[in-house]
């Protein structure tokens, strides 16, 4: 049983649990499907408690759910943040049980999002309960469920914008960690390169420009990039080491393959650790992507997708301190420090708004996006005691001044 017993009704947080895992909350364009079901779910709990939720449509049937828990008396103001949509569940094939019968099974609650996330919702939401039940407390708590960040992290980007954001002093994201304290994340990089050539007979290259072998040799340097950054930055204790992945490439036509095409795309996934300058590695890249197309007569581009930067937040920030002294008065030992080897809405808080952000909630952190995803029942239950446990710590310790300004 935990050290500092909060007032949080097990078998209530696992039922809502359940139900948000019960909801397919897959963004699918095609399919004409959202999150927004699993929205609503959570601004009903909201509203049954007595909340004021405020749903905000970041794109069409894609809402944010935000609810403030105003305290007595002056304070920082803490968030807790988690995600409403999950992946899909893939081949139904590769599944042995159904991804959205939120069954539990020797104390596993399993189903699509059980970990990644919709324990960390739920456990963040009866946390801030329990924390308004106990009584009066100093400060605010920001309790947010926002939409798509399995995609571009919309959500995350319109919250930051907002004057809200720029009053919060520390957030909680509640991905799952498995108890790991994650105060550093890696950052990420979606390029798309384009190399434009010119179109002839597969018999008369002579007329043509060919595009993919010039693609092929520009793919070449990327990788000797990724090959000098490790080398140079070395693995990082809790992050590993910088990739640089292309994940998709696109050329031509199979129906002609007598054609040579005219332009060839690929897309590279970057993932850097803290020691990756990227405005110096955009330089890198779109300086060889140049020097190599001119080489081969042709042109090329770089278009950047996203850019989201490491997280390197120090460990004595008042919600990381707050976070570990709760982990050690809920769990009796001190907790592992470890790393977000993705990136989560957490880094676009911090890019955009400069909020001290850390990641913990319940689930194994390898098992999201896989076939037979589950979450441990009692570490949902242990994570929402160590939320309460964290805004009890922070609300009472911390300072209102400057951490989100």
């Amino acid at each position: 049983m935990p050290r500092h017993d909060w007032q949080i009704d097990a078998d209530e947080l696992i039922a809502f649990t359940q139900e948000l895992v019960r909801i397919r909350s897959v963004y699918d364009a095609e399919e004409q499907t959202t999150e927004a079901e699993a929205a609503y779910a959570v601004a009903a709990k909201m509203r049954e408690w007595g909340w004021d939720p405020q749903l905000v449509e970041v794109a069409p049937g894609r809402p944010n759910v935000i609810a403030v828990l105003e305290g007595a008396s002056p304070g920082p103001t803490l968030m807790f943040e988690g995600h409403t949509d999950v992946v899909t569940e893939g081949d139904l094939s590769e599944w042995s049980f159904d991804p959205y019968a939120a069954e539990i099974r020797d104390g596993r609650l399993l189903g699509r999002g059980s970990a990644d996330m919709k324990a960390g919702v739920a456990a963040m939401m009866y946390a801030a309960r329990a924390v308004e039940q106990r009584g009066d407390f100093p400060g605010r708590i920001v309790v947010a469920a926002l939409a798509d960040e399995e995609g571009m992290m919309l959500g995350a980007k319109h919250f930051a914008q907002t004057e809200l954001a720029k009053q919060i002093d520390g957030v909680v994201v509640c991905e799952p960690e498995d108890y790991e304290v994650c105060a550093v994340s890696k950052g990420a990089i979606r390029l798309k390169v384009t190399v434009d050539g010119k179109m002839a007979h597969g018999a008369m290259p002579q007329h043509g420009r060919n595009p993919i072998p010039v693609a092929a040799r520009i793919i070449g340097r990327i990788a000797d990039i990724q090959e000098k950054l490790q080398t140079n930055n070395g693995e990082h204790e809790h992050l590993g080491f910088d990739y640089l992945t292309t994940t998709v490439i696109h050329a031509g036509d199979s129906d002609q393959m007598n054609v040579i095409p005219r332009a060839c795309s690929f897309w590279v996934d970057v993932r850097t650790t803290p020691a990756t300058d990227h405005a110096e590695l955009l330089f890198e890249i779109r300086d060889l992507v140049e020097e190599t197309a001119l080489a081969g007569d042709v042109k090329a581009n770089v278009d950047v997708i996203d850019d989201r930067p490491p997280v390197d937040t120090p460990t004595d920030t008042p919600v990381v301190t707050a976070l570990v002294e709760a982990h050690v008065n809920v769990m009796g030992a001190e907790p592992r420090f470890g790393g977000v080897p993705g990136t989560t809405d957490g880094t676009i808080l911090v890019r955009d708004a400069a909020l001290h952000s850390v990641v913990y909630g319940p689930g194994d952190k390898w098992i999201a996006h896989q076939a037979d995803e589950w979450v441990g029942v009692d570490d949902i239950v242990n994570c929402a005691h160590i939320y309460a446990e964290t805004a009890r710590i922070f609300l009472a310790g911390g300072t209102s001044a400057g951490l989100g300004v």
